[in-house]
């Protein structure tokens, strides 16, 4: 996302007010230190307290899904998720002010607020296809119905980050696939925006539902396809009948991720192979093969880096992202 000048504006502002409102803040007790019954009651009063606050200000006037808003809530909800999952990393705290920071900014009626997402606790970035696609939609028309998806999906983002450097891919995987649904709720809801009552909303001529089918290690057969991808494909292809989409072209990508053990052209193949295993199912679900193209990159794309994550096990599991076939389907209403 570009930084702007006004959003760095924004950010000092809103740093300064939530350091003048120091007494508002609230402090969680150290995981160390949970071990009264008044200590947790007090945090939970805390959270309770904030929750309060972000009802106010929707009382107020300011729609659920507004971004800031939603932005707020969901900061509130990792911490407190995190929180009751005992996590004695900083993330809990870190995540509290931020949304803390957002409703100070809120009450006292700053403009612009600014709308980066700061990785807490030095969480790992992680899926830069997800960031690049819920950037997108800042400063579009559709942004306005997407508000809430695109706030939600950012957090989400930097939660699987905080679990990634705590405990690697296992832990992170779930709020991926968390951040991934809000991302693709956020693409629908743009797409939806700015029609009239039953009438439905232009679509640019370059519109395109995207979906990652995700392959085992060094495999390429349908039964080699996580399961969990696959449903992701079938929502999107679910959305051209709900949206009323006509679907003008499908664009496959195959890709393997960086493990070289056999080198450069067997990924390459590989990838190939991938992508025509996801052209077959697309047929079997009725896709004419006609408008169905693919390529493949081998191991050049990849989205997720896993630097130092061992065992090899381990690794090969971070790296599921990579083996995939990109699903790009172009639409038109």
């Amino acid at each position: 996302m570009t930084i702007t000048k006004s959003t760095l504006l924004g950010a000092a502002v809103l740093a300064s007010l939530a350091f003048a409102a120091g007494a508002q803040q609230t402090t969680l007790t150290p995981q160390r230190d949970r071990i009264t019954d008044e200590a947790i009651h007090a945090d939970l009063s805390g959270y309770e307290h904030t929750q309060g606050r972000i009802q106010a200000l929707n009382d107020a006037g300011r729609p659920v899904r507004d971004y800031h808003l939603s932005k707020a809530q969901c900061w509130l909800d990792v911490s407190f998720h995190e929180y009751t999952r005992n996590d004695r990393s900083a993330f809990p705290q870190e995540a509290l002010t931020e949304s803390e920071k957002l409703i100070v900014g809120m009450e006292q009626g700053v403009s612009p607020l600014p709308t980066d997402t700061p990785l807490v606790n030095n969480a790992a970035r992680l899926r830069e296809d997800l960031w690049q696609r819920l950037g997108a939609i800042h400063g579009t028309p559709g942004f306005e119905c997407a508000q809430q998806a695109v706030a939600c999906g950012e957090v989400e983002l930097v939660h699987a980050g905080n679990e990634f450097n705590q405990q690697q891919w296992r832990h992170a995987k779930p709020y991926i696939q968390i951040a991934e649904d809000w991302v693709s709720d956020a693409e629908a809801l743009s797409r939806q925006c700015g029609g009239a009552p039953g009438v439905p909303a232009l679509l640019p001529v370059d519109t395109v539902l995207t979906a990652n089918v995700l392959f085992e290690f060094d495999r390429d057969g349908r039964n080699d396809i996580r399961a969990y991808s696959l449903q992701s494909l079938d929502r999107e292809l679910a959305r051209l009948r709900e949206e009323g989409l006509t679907l003008t072209g499908v664009e496959l990508v195959g890709h393997a991720d960086r493990l070289q053990g056999r080198g450069y052209d067997y990924n390459q193949g590989l990838s190939e192979r991938r992508a025509r295993t996801v052209r077959d199912l697309l047929v079997e679900r009725g896709i004419d093969a006609g408008i169905i193209q693919y390529a493949y990159k081998g191991d050049t794309v990849q989205v997720q880096q896993c630097e130092g994550v061992k065992p090899q096990a381990a690794l090969r599991e971070c790296l599921i992202p990579n083996r995939r076939v990109e699903v790009r389907l172009k639409v038109a209403r």
